[in-house]
């Protein structure tokens, strides 16, 4: 199964530019950190805590070895993918045999968000993996032969995973699936003795990696740990942040159907399962207790995000391993009255069948509006300002949604043969292989969103047209173009752009320079050296619109972005 997600996962993986907003912003970090500290990650020269360093690490070694490069920049959310299919189908093998352990590392797979983020430079797949590596070695072992079998292998193997979790993206990835194992087993009367599933050697390896990076910047940076547990988190679902970013949550019906369409449709399959643990009672039975971690895991997920106040499109993602193993399940268990999880499927085909045939057909406005408006993080923040966000054209969208149609049309009818002969294998096969099939799709239109709003072709102005000690100032957080100073060359200076990830950086005073007010920028445009000046934002609404309408000469328009500089005075 990994073989088959690299072949599906790997193929341009550097074809297309770093997305702006999203993946360019990580790779400068890791750029900055190949000369720079490799404790303390740095953005633009500033300070950045948002995230811990596994992602940068990866990326800084994968610059170092094949040069500052898209594909480069993508191996370490690849990585990450394929180990946490591994983990997924070795877990599932494990506890449904090697049927349902392929079953459950293509389910995973097949999810298109996860598809999605294997090949976009962010942390999430890396977080992925290594909560799932997690309930692999600490599951593994509640399936032993026979009592007293050595065990503590594969439990010190998940622990070390749930501490890379920790490095990968956030300490409740090494937290969370401690408490769901530790619950399904108090429940079963399984949990003392712990060091049955916990050994001591684990939890000291756990703890040295999840939290050693933490303590070490902790202690060189004071600011760090408030900043990361108090306003990062707590602050941050209460929303009241000292120093909050421009990203706008999704309400928990919005956050619904983005995780539920990104793990379509296993989603359906994988909550008959967990309804089926529940009419059983299966937390009684010591047996189970594999199968009710991870669904109390799943549920608490996908449970927590809905009911909290903020939340990204993306943050469901952790709970899909685990709704891909229970989704197995649910087909193992559906063999003697297969129909009505056939059915089920076979409806939700033509549904979505139909549905992007008709949006196929149209003129896209609609489609794209609403996928982008739930899905997109940047076209959110764009909504916020009142501008529209930069669409890939309808040209490189429609194709796609044409062949999914067809794709799950055939499925459907796949599905209808397979309910006629009552065969649940030949109907999770059916699903299985035509959503492997969309994974290429998948593909194909991120790198269409990323090529329409990359800062690249931009950059490639910038680098033209720039002297290397002319100034190039960025309007607005840093997040928006991140990939300028990786692809031209040109640290820009920031203005109004402390409502950032950057935030916190901004209030050290090494960072003074870097953030400009209105006044100083202002000055400076008056000056014998002006600046350019860099936005995302529309004229009407950039401070460009505040200077002297004959000092402004627009110099080049690209992917939501405009560059200006000023104009030679009348003779």
């Amino acid at each position: 199964m990994v073989g088959l997600a690299a072949v599906l996962l790997a193929p341009g993986l550097g074809r297309a530019p770093l997305d702006d907003p999203g993946e360019g912003q990580h790779a400068e970090i890791a750029r900055e950190m190949r000369g720079g500290s490799w404790i303390t990650p740095r953005l633009n020269g500033v300070r950045y805590f948002d995230k811990p360093p596994l992602l940068y690490w990866l990326t800084a070694a994968s610059f170092g070895q094949w040069g500052f490069t898209e594909r480069a920049a993508r191996l370490a959310p690849l990585l990450g993918a394929l180990l946490a299919v591994a983990g997924t189908t070795l877990l599932g093998a494990r506890l449904l045999g090697p049927g349902g352990g392929l079953l459950a590392g293509a389910a995973l797979l097949s999810c298109a968000l996860f598809a999605a983020f294997a090949r976009y430079v962010r942390p999430e797949t890396l977080f992925v993996a290594a909560i799932q590596w997690g309930f692999t070695g600490l599951l593994w072992g509640l399936r032993r032969p026979r009592p007293g079998a050595p065990v503590a292998e594969f439990a010190v193997l998940g622990c070390v995973a749930l501490g890379m979790a920790a490095l990968a993206k956030d300490l409740l990835g090494l937290v969370g699936p401690l408490l769901a194992v530790a619950t399904a087993l108090w429940l079963g009367g399984r949990l003392r003795p712990m060091r049955a599933w916990l050994p001591a050697t684990g939890v000291v390896l756990m703890l040295a990696l999840g939290v050693g990076w933490y303590a070490a910047v902790a202690a060189a940076e004071p600011s760090f740990l408030w900043y990361t547990v108090v306003d990062n988190h707590v602050l941050n679902v209460a929303r009241m942040r000292v120093f909050p970013d421009e990203d706008v949550p999704l309400s928990a019906l919005e956050f619904l159907a983005a995780a539920g369409f990104g793990a379509f449709p296993w989603v359906l399959a994988a909550g008959a399962a967990v309804v089926a643990l529940g009419r059983r009672r299966a937390w009684r039975d010591p047996a189970e207790a594999p199968w009710v971690a991870l669904a109390l895991w799943a549920v608490g997920v996908l449970g927590l995000f809905t009911l909290s106040p903020f939340k990204l499109p993306h943050y469901g993602l952790p709970a899909y391993p685990a709704l891909a193993l229970l989704a197995a399940r649910a087909w193992r268990e559906a063999a003697p009255r297969p129909r009505g999880l056939i059915g089920a499927h076979l409806v939700l085909f033509l549904l979505l069948g139909a549905g992007l045939g008709w949006a196929g057909s149209s003129d896209g406005r609609a489609f794209t509006s609403a996928v982008f408006g739930i899905t997109d993080v940047y076209s959110r923040k764009e909504a916020a300002w009142g501008q529209a966000s930069p669409y890939p054209p309808w040209s490189d969208i429609q194709p796609l949604l044409v062949r999914a149609s067809i794709l799950l049309l055939a499925g459907a009818a796949g599905l209808a043969l397979a309910a006629a002969r009552r065969s649940a294998r030949a109907a999770a096969a059916v699903v299985a292989a035509v959503m492997l099939l969309t994974v290429p799709l998948v593909a194909d239109g991120l790198a269409a969103t990323s090529a329409a709003r990359a800062v690249a072709g931009m950059a490639r102005e910038i680098r033209a047209r720039l002297a290397p000690d002319d100034v190039l100032v960025l309007e607005g957080p840093i997040e928006n173009a991140g990939a300028v100073e990786f692809y031209s060359g040109h640290r820009p200076a920031l203005l109004d752009g402390r409502r950032s990830v950057l935030g916190i950086g901004a209030t050290f005073a090494d960072a003074a320079d870097t953030f400009w007010s209105p006044a100083r920028f202002t000055e400076a445009w008056a000056g014998a050296k002006p600046p350019y000046l860099l936005t995302t934002r529309a004229p009407a609404q950039s401070i460009a619109a505040q200077l002297p309408p004959d000092s402004v000469r627009l110099l080049a328009v690209q992917n939501g972005r405009w560059l200006y500089g000023r104009a030679p005075a009348a003779r």
